[in-house]
């Protein structure tokens, strides 16, 4: 099984901060996604000879546990799924160093983040933790409805702009 560049990057990442680490203790979130990543963990100990203690949350409980050891520098974990609300205010209060190094890796393109996901785990410019998935919304119309009805779509709309559409 081959494991994801992102995956290899993110614990190569902790690698540098615990140099002698024989185990990395991962915190994460209990969806489906991690399970499947978790699923890798196998394939990760087999290439590198490093065994996955996963730490398996949910939302709430991990967002709490990991901010309370980060901000005590506690270092109960070694990776942690974090979201575009704790990277840019972790970023600023140095409790995560830059992801500079995805930029040179072949694998991996930091160009091709959406982005909105990419400026939401950035801080002043530099990427502080890389999606996993990204989420986004959109709007879908009837264009022949829209029209019969007087009305016109806005290029850009907003959450608030779609809500004054579809008033009565």
């Amino acid at each position: 099984m081959k494991l994801t560049p992102l995956f290899v990057g993110a614990l190569t990442l902790a690698l540098a901060t615990s140099a002698s680490a024989q185990t990395l203790t991962i915190a994460t979130v209990n969806n489906g996604d991690m399970v499947r990543m978790q699923g890798l963990s196998s394939a990760f100990t087999t290439d590198t000879g490093i065994e996955l203690n996963w730490v398996v949350l949910e939302e709430n409980t991990l967002r709490q546990n990991v901010t309370t050891d980060i901000a005590t520098n506690g270092g109960q974990y070694d990776v942690m799924t974090i979201g575009t609300y704790e990277a840019p205010i972790w970023a600023k209060q140095g409790w995560l160093v830059p992801l500079d190094g995805l930029s040179a890796d072949a694998t991996y393109d930091v160009d091709d983040l959406l982005p909105p996901i990419r400026d939401g785990l950035s801080y002043e410019g530099k990427l502080y933790a890389a999606p996993f998935y990204g989420e986004s919304s959109m709007v879908m119309y009837r264009k022949d409805l829209m029209e019969k009805a007087g009305l016109t779509m806005p290029d850009a709309p907003t959450g608030n702009s779609s809500a004054k559409l579809l008033a009565p």
